[in-house]
Order: structure tokens, then sequence, then C-alpha cells
């Protein structure tokens, strides 16, 4: 009987230090993708004040940093183990009385430096590393104009 019991503990030590061993593993095989925010852009209008883009003169695009980071896209040496896209919101965070009427919005998005816009809603692959980012945001109005005040539109960068 001793002898039994002390083949059952040998199995069940064995099975803690495999499972012990096995979900440090399992952690690191999901890797992580961090995204840091960097400056707000600034949208400006037309002439005519029925569009608000920050690629109107006088405006600027928003930054940001994607890192992304995954042990099993390093060991197996894949080039896309993580994708990025910045869709465009269905209405503005803040606007004043009756600009947030009648509005469509397009978000644009350049990875690592490249003049080439995607669209906000397409995710662009990425390998692990460091990403800076660029975003873009352009609200159309299809009637009437923007009346005077302060708008605020988010876009928000997705990691998947």
């Amino acid at each position: 009987m001793a002898r039994k019991r002390r083949r059952s503990s040998r199995v069940l030590l064995a099975a803690a230090v495999f499972a012990g061993l096995c979900l440090p593993a399992r952690a690191a095989i999901i890797g992580t993708c961090t995204i840091m925010v960097g400056s707000s852009g600034t949208m400006m209008p037309n002439p005519t004040i029925n569009t608000l883009s920050s690629k109107q003169a006088g405006g600027s695009s928003a930054s940001a940093t994607v890192v992304a980071s995954s042990l099993l896209c390093s060991l197996l040496n894949l080039l896309d183990c993580y994708s990025v896209s910045a869709p465009a919101p269905a209405a503005f965070s803040s606007a004043p009385s009756g600009g947030g009427t009648n509005v469509t919005f397009v978000s644009v998005f350049r990875l690592d430096g490249s003049g080439a816009d995607v669209s906000g809603s397409t995710p662009q692959r990425i390998a692990n590393g460091t990403h800076p980012m660029q975003i873009d945001l352009t609200a159309a109005k299809s009637s009437g104009i923007f009346p005077a005040g302060s708008y605020q539109g988010t876009v928000t960068v997705r990691c998947e």
C-alpha cells in the first residue's frame, strides 16, 4: 500500500510541475499590443465650411505609438501577428447645436512614417516592434454648413 501512495504522489507532483511550467508559456504566446496616445489632432474648416478635417490647411494629424510584442510571432518569424485600425466615430464627441446633424465621418491613418493613407476601418497587419502612427479625421456635412463653435471628434485606435 505504501508503494501505491508513493507512485500516486510522484504522478501528482509531476502533474503539478508540468502545469506550473505550461501556464507561463501559454501567457507568453498570447503577447501584448500597447497603444500610447501622443498628440491630439486639429481639424480645420474648408473655405465653404461644410467640411472639417485635420488634412485641411492649418490642421494637424493626431499621433499614437503602437508597440506589438508576441513570443509566438518571434519564434515562428511571422510578420503579421497583430492588426491595427482606427475606425471613424459615428458622431462628434461634442459639437454646438446643429453641428452634428447630417455629418459623415472618414478616418485614415499612416504607419511607420509611410505617406500612404490606409482607410481607418481597414486593419493593417504589423510585425513585432514599435510603430509610430498618424491619424486624420474628416467630417463632411451633406447639407448646410458647420455652425460656429467648438467640435471634438474621437477616433479609437485598435490593436487586435
